[in-house]
Order: C-alpha cells, then sequence, then structure tokens
C-alpha cells in the first residue's frame, strides 16, 4: 500500500493557501449551502446530484431521446407543402433563397428543381396534425404529439449538427445532455447508470456516430452515458473475467478502493472520487444489466404491439423495447440513436425503409409508455439534427429525387411530461425552405427539456479553464407555448 501513497512534503503556502480556502468555504456553505446554492426553490432532489433542490415544480422525471440520425425529410414525414406540387420541377425562386447558405453538395448546381413527396398527407385525429401515409402508426398517436415545424440551427453538417444538438456546442469536447442531467440531478436508481445510450441502424451507409456524443466533457467522467450493446455482453468489460467469482470482484473493489482513497488524500483530484463510484456501479450492475436487458419474459402482446423486429436484439423495435424497461427503472436519460435518414440520392425508396423502421415500434413505446402510467411524467423526444431541401440534388425525375441538408427549417415532436397534446408550433413558408412563425432555436430546445425537468437551463453550471460552462451556452430560451 505505501506504494500509492504518495506523500508530499507541504511547504507553509500550501498549508495558508488550503487553510484559508477550507476556512472560506465553510463560510460560503453556511450562508449559501454551499455549492448548491443555485437551486434555492425548496423543492427537494434525492438523486444526488450537484443540485439538491430543483429550480422549480418538474413536469417530467426521465427522457427517451429518439434521435434520428442523419436528417429525416420534414417534406416526407410532418410537413405538407401542396405549393410544391404545383411547382414541382420548376426553379426555387431567388425570392424565396434569399441568398442562403447551401452545402458544397449542391451549391454548385446548375439547376436548383422544386421536388414534391411522392407521398401522400392526411390529418389525423381530434387535432387533425397532418402526417405522412409513411407513418401511418405515428399518426394513430397524432393526439399524444407536440409537433414543432419550426426547428432551426446554424449547422449544416452532420457531426456539428449533431453534435450542436446533443451538447450545445458545434465544437467537440462539451459534455452531452444526458451528462448535464447526470451531473445535476443524480440518478433515481443506484443500480443502473442513470444515462444509458443505444443505437441501432434502419439501412446501410448511415452517417457515423461517435461516443463523444455521449461523453462528459469536462463534467468527471462518472457522467458520461454508458453504452448498451446486442449480444451477450451488453456492456464491455462487465462481467468477470474467468476464474473470478463475484465474490471475489467484491475483496478487488475493496482493494481498489483503498488504494484510490489514498491516492485522493494524496493529490485531492476530484476524478480519482469518479473512478471509485465508476467500479461501484459497475458491481452492482453486473446483476441489474442483464435483468434489464433480458427481454425474453415479455409477454406476446408486446412483442406483437412493437413489431416482430422487436425479438432481433440492435433493432430500432428493440431498443424502443429496452427503452420502456429503462425507463420503468428510473433512468434519467435514455438515448436511443438510429442511423440512415441521410438520402441525398434514392429518396423515395430509403425513406420508406426508414419509416417502415420507426413507425410501429415508435408509437408503440408511446402506447406502451401510456398503459403502464409513465408517459406522464416521461418525456419522449423524435428527431433529427436537421432537415432536407425542397429541392433535389442531383437530376430530378418522375420516380426519384435526393435532397440536401436543411438547417433553415425542419420538424421535431415531442411527446408525454408537460408538453401540450395534438398541438402544432411554429410554421414554414409555403415552400418549406423558411419559418414564417415562432422560431425554434436548438439552443430554445435545449433549455425547455430541461425546465421540464425542473432545472432552470442558466443555472445549472459547470466551471472550465475559468469560464462558467453550461448546456445552452450563453443562449436559450423557454419555449412555454409547448408546455401545459
Amino acid at each position: 500500500m505505501k506504494a500509492f501513497e504518495n506523500h508530499r512534503t507541504k511547504s507553509r503556502r500550501d498549508f495558508l493557501t488550503k487553510s484559508s480556502l477550507g476556512l472560506g468555504g465553510v463560510a460560503l456553505a453556511s450562508l449559501f449551502s454551499g455549492n448548491k446554492l443555485l437551486a434555492s426553490s425548496g423543492i427537494p432532489n434525492d438523486g444526488g446530484g450537484i443540485l439538491d433542490k430543483l429550480h422549480h415544480l418538474p413536469k417530467a422525471k426521465r427522457i427517451i431521446y429518439l434521435f434520428q440520425s442523419g436528417g429525416p425529410s420534414q417534406l416526407e414525414t410532418y410537413d405538407y407543402k401542396p405549393t410544391l406540387e404545383k411547382m414541382h420541377g420548376e426553379q426555387l425562386p431567388d425570392s424565396v433563397l434569399k441568398g442562403r447558405r447551401l452545402t458544397g453538395m449542391t451549391s454548385g448546381q446548375k439547376s436548383i428543381p422544386l421536388a414534391a413527396s411522392h407521398f401522400k398527407f392526411n390529418k389525423h385525429g381530434q387535432s387533425g396534425i397532418e402526417v405522412s401515409e409513411l407513418l401511418p402508426n405515428i399518426a394513430g398517436i397524432s393526439d399524444e404529439i407536440c409537433l414543432i415545424k419550426s426547428m432551426y440551427t446554424e449547422a449544416i453538417n452532420h457531426d456539428p449538427a449533431i453534435t450542436f444538438f446533443q451538447t450545445g456546442s458545434q465544437q467537440p469536447g462539451r459534455p452531452s445532455i444526458g451528462s448535464w442531467l447526470s451531473y445535476g440531478l443524480g440518478t433515481d436508481n443506484e443500480n443502473l447508470p442513470s444515462f444509458c445510450v443505444l443505437l441501432s441502424a434502419g439501412r446501410n451507409g448511415g452517417q457515423p456516430l461517435y461516443s463523444r456524443l455521449w461523453g462528459n466533457g469536462f463534467l468527471p467522467s462518472l457522467h458520461q452515458g454508458v453504452q448498451f450493446r446486442s449480444g451477450k455482453d451488453p456492456v464491455l468489460y462487465l462481467n468477470n473475467p474467468p476464474g473470478i467469482d463475484r465474490n471475489d470482484r467484491a475483496r478487488q473493489l475493496e482493494y481498489l478502493k483503498q488504494v484510490y482513497e489514498n491516492q485522493y488524500n494524496a493529490f485531492e483530484d476530484p476524478e480519482i472520487q469518479s473512478k471509485i463510484a465508476q467500479y461501484e456501479m459497475a458491481y452492482r450492475m453486473q446483476s441489474s444489466v442483464p435483468e434489464t436487458m433480458d427481454i425474453t419474459g415479455e409477454p406476446d402482446y408486446i412483442y406483437d404491439m412493437y413489431g416482430p423486429d422487436s425479438r432481433k436484439p440492435g433493432t430500432y423495435a428493440a431498443n424502443c423495447l429496452l427503452a420502456r424497461r429503462l425507463a420503468e427503472r428510473d433512468v434519467k436519460f435514455i438515448q436511443l440513436y438510429h442511423q440512415g435518414w441521410d438520402q441525398h440520392g434514392n429518396l423515395p425508396n430509403d425513406i420508406q425503409t426508414m419509416c417502415k423502421s420507426v413507425d410501429q415500434p415508435t408509437a408503440a413505446l408511446i402506447k406502451d409508455l401510456k398503459q403502464r402510467g409513465l408517459l406522464e411524467d416521461t418525456l419522449v423526444i423524435w428527431g433529427g439534427e436537421f432537415g432536407r431541401t425542397n429541392y433535389s440534388q442531383g437530376k430530378l425525375t418522375k420516380t426519384n429525387y435526393g435532397r440536401d441538408h436543411h438547417a433553415y427549417c425542419f420538424s421535431v415532436w415531442m411527446a408525454g411530461a408537460g408538453v401540450k397534446k395534438g398541438y402544432i408550433h411554429g410554421q414554414t413558408d409555403d415552400f418549406g425552405f423558411n419559418i414564417v412563425k415562432d422560431p425554434v432555436h436548438v439552443h430554445d430546445f435545449q433549455a425547455t427539456l430541461l425546465h421540464l425537468l425542473g432545472v432552470d437551463h442558466e443555472k445549472l453550471t459547470f466551471k472550465h479553464q475559468g469560464r462558467r460552462y453550461r448546456l445552452t451556452d450563453v443562449h436559450g430560451n423557454v419555449v412555454t407555448d409547448l408546455l401545459t
């Protein structure tokens, strides 16, 4: 053990500096309740996060974020534009384009012909929300949906756009949404991570996803997302190696804890405490994860509800079912990434494949949560990093077209805790190119999510390299029109 003690000779300056800081900390703690001074509403938070009290009464306890990676076309799903049918094949008017930035993939096209959707739209439910024929099951739950047609972002390429949605910055290195929530709110289940990640693909050729999208950035590593995989090892390196039983692992962890505590006493590095917490969590997960991931005990009617793919591990349908199981076990933030929505060409065929892969299981998740009484305190989100252009990328034919990235307007929807049902927010112009009513920026969206969990987005901060950071950077307003 002595090899790990790392004794250091402390100077008089070290002693005075540390003792003065300690006395100052005691004084501040007596006045402001330490680091948790910003949450002063009196609403307790028992999850063990940095906020011991919430900023206001929460409407949601957890979030399931169904992120559709690649940029689903709003013009084939939720934003019907009859004008495109009338002007199909005509050039996009300069009065609509307004000098907007285009990607390098279409900026050099001599012709940018308007392209109408090949698919029909119909109004559904008492709300009359128009949904594409590609999504009949989601259309069936339209009265549960809060549809935002006026999302916009500054990012026009995949990696910065996804990073922006997930971390509040287009540049890598910031903490993800789930990490911020883990840091601020802690966990309601000590045997599972507060931030879980599931990946699936609807077709081949999807844009790559990087683990930094669910990374902790500059927050303690304890708050990074934990990826659950299909197969016999849902979490890598969780199982004991051959010849090691649970008692052996317990003794090993106790020894490691003593080593790390000695190091912490010497260096006072908070990351050492994070390592201890991670080892202890991994030990508890050895029992909780297999039980959570084992869906063989689900009744047949549940499999029928989610569709035939729900019996195939790693599919979107199976992951939606797992998301419900994680929600039942009070996981705070469940991130499901579904790849394959990047249709620059062959869109009419490929988007049918993608919509078929998500339609039934997404609707089933909403219905399943509702029948279990979980939808009232679970917020479900469906959407991608941007939308698609109203003109065809490449040649437009009678049977085929593609759509480029479009950052200036696209659709995202939410359902469940705290948001209006059967509600449409925002409006785009007749061409589906610009927003004409109630724009919602990425930072507004993030501020609203935190608000629903009882958190003021301006008050959940972390000091890093001399500056206080937050998920919404220096922007963002709660979109109160979306809220009940």
